[in-house]
């Protein structure tokens, strides 16, 4: 009787079957009526038309996972006594694993660095993985630059996309109707984004959270739209292509006399342009990361993590929030204008259909999956989402399902990012790395 009661006391969550038995029969429902459409029947061609396909057992092996993940967390996780993980490790494993992580934590960004250094000259390196490596520090530098409006100043910014495309259009129409090359378009483009961020900053300097969300995405869709009407000016739908390739050093990297393989003495090949564009892009996130590291330790990186904090505390500290919030837009829009220029050189073709919304839910996806505010996540999740959509591309139409579910589990795993600790821009004695717990989302509020 003492036993039964004893263990009756102690703190824990039952399993009620009944309610389990009724959430997974739930679940099987919606599971059956969402993925019965859209997996079950399939059109494909055929002589005089479409036929439709029926896949019963596809569709009953992902409707059975679902139900299985469901059943799985409601044994593992939701029967958890509130405040205690899913799996319980010893302190020991804990302490350990901490002290393996921050050792290798030191270590990745050089290891990072000396790979990507390395990596055109390996000899398993190909133009295919060439031109992904490329895509991906693209990807890393928009990250990087979005990280300091959304990471760093806690301005959810849902429109960053329209900086990408100015920086884009900006070389294209200064090569297409001045001559201008790309070195001297690279620095007016990161200009004029860096402008059309100010602009954005003056109207949204009283919103907060999801206001400030809304406003963006709109003024990112109006960009777009603009671009795609403006015809005379910008091609409209049909974009602007012939856009100049850029050179070194003024050697084109063409075949024949005066160019870049003639002047050195090398074997003409498609390659060198490739790897030319590959250390450019290179250098360009470099630049992103290293001013933006610079500037977090700055007074004005210090005011862009107090705005964050709380905008309220940051007023009574006597900080102009105005000037505050229009360099965090004006710099992320700049370095978003750079990679927008090396976008355009590198496709040679570009159009509004490349600059919608769902690249500004991207580049915010990697941020957030990252660890906002951190640098090294933002290259994990650039690997991990654009490297991830190339590994599941022979899936069709599986990819983006495959894709989101990922990105649920880890979301429930790592709920502050991939990268859970953040480094103090300023410290008393000893720097030491916080929990990301300790530092606000950055919703503007």
């Amino acid at each position: 009787m003492t036993d039964s009661t004893n263990s009756d006391s102690r703190p824990g969550r039952h399993l009620d079957f009944g309610k389990v038995a009724k959430d997974l029969i739930v679940t099987a429902l919606i599971a059956t009526a969402i993925f019965g459409s859209t997996i079950a029947f399939r059109t494909v061609s055929a002589a005089g038309g479409l036929r439709l396909e029926v896949r019963y057992d596809l569709a009953f092996y992902v409707i059975a996972v679902v139900v299985i993940g469901r059943l799985l967390l409601w044994l593992f996780i939701w029967s958890k006594p509130p405040g205690t993980s899913a799996v319980e490790m010893p302190v020991s494993i804990k302490s350990g694993l901490a002290k393996v992580t921050a050792k290798v934590g030191k270590g990745f960004g050089p290891t990072m660095l000396m790979f990507a250094l390395v990596f055109p000259f390996l000899p398993f390196t190909d133009r295919y993985l060439l031109d992904l490596s490329i895509l991906i520090l693209t990807y890393v530098m928009l990250g990087w630059g979005l990280n300091i409006v959304v990471g760093l100043a806690g301005l959810l910014d849902l429109g960053y996309v329209a900086f990408y495309a100015i920086g884009a259009y900006s070389y294209a129409l200064l090569a297409q109707y001045f001559g201008f090359s790309f070195w001297m378009c690279l620095p007016l483009a990161g200009i004029l984004a860096a402008f059309w961020g100010i602009i954005l900053g003056f109207p949204v300097l009283r919103l907060r959270g999801d206001y400030l969300a809304i406003v963006t995405l709109a003024f990112g869709e109006i960009i777009r739209i603009v671009l795609l009407n403006w015809y005379q000016f910008t091609g409209g739908p049909d974009g602007l292509s012939g856009i100049p390739r850029p050179s070194f050093f003024g050697l084109p990297f063409s075949r024949g006399e005066g160019g870049f393989s003639d002047f050195f003495g090398f074997d003409y090949s498609s390659m060198h342009r490739i790897i030319f564009m590959y250390f450019l892009i290179l250098a360009l996130a470099l630049l992103t990361n290293f001013v933006t590291n610079r500037l977090r330790r700055l007074p004005i990186g210090r005011a862009w993590e107090a705005l964050r904090e709380d905008e309220i505390a940051c007023r009574s500290l006597g900080l102009n929030t105005t000037s505050v919030k229009l360099t965090a837009f004006a710099i992320g829009g700049m370095f978003a204008g750079f990679a927008g220029s090396f976008f355009a050189t590198r496709q040679g073709f570009i159009s509004p259909e490349s600059f919608t919304f769902i690249e500004s839910a991207l580049i915010l996806a990697i941020v957030v999956l990252g660890g906002m505010g951190s640098q090294v996540g933002v290259v994990i999740a650039s690997i991990a989402m654009i490297g991830g959509f190339e590994v599941f591309r022979e899936a069709e139409q599986f990819r983006m399902l495959i894709f989101g579910l990922a990105m649920v589990v880890i979301m429930i795993w790592r709920p502050r990012g991939l990268i859970s600790t953040r480094i103090p821009s300023i410290f008393l004695k000893e720097k030491k790395a916080v929990s990301a717990d300790m530092v606000a989302q950055g919703e503007g509020h």
